[in-house]
């Protein structure tokens, strides 16, 4: 058994080529071989988001707190709330992020390929994001 208590490891900012924004990653976790699965809570303020991206194994998402929006590529701009949980299959190029008014928080957890559990594209240009509005 492992317990890691909050605040035991710092906050860390997003890598800005990954995202658009402020974006702070707390409680991360990665579990060692044999097992794959990782994760973090991911914080986004006002107007912050991920850029494109694929997971190989797919990612679930856990709305913790605030207001977001989510998209998968070819789909409509879906909001959500505290409680929802939003399944990404596996390649399927999506991005999320927080409202433009309102941060947003989420649990992501995703299992590793090969090592690998993210592939990173390009970011969301401001029209695709404020889009979001319509």
């Amino acid at each position: 058994m492992d317990i890691q208590r909050p605040g035991t490891v710092a906050s860390r900012p997003g890598p800005a080529e990954y995202f658009t924004g402020t974006v702070r990653f707390d409680a991360a976790f990665k579990r060692a071989a044999p097992a794959t699965l990782s994760g973090l809570t991911v914080t986004f303020e006002p107007g912050a988001r991920t850029n494109w991206h694929t997971h190989p194994l797919g990612q679930t998402l856990l709305i913790l707190s605030g207001l977001g929006w989510v998209q998968r590529e070819g789909g409509p701009v879906e909001v959500v709330r505290p409680g929802d949980i939003v399944w990404f299959e596996p390649g399927e190029r999506h991005w999320h992020g927080a409202s433009d008014t309102v941060a947003m928080s989420h649990l992501a957890v995703a299992e590793a390929l090969d090592g690998v559990s993210v592939d990173w594209a390009d970011p969301v240009d401001d029209s695709t994001y404020h889009g979001a509005k319509a």
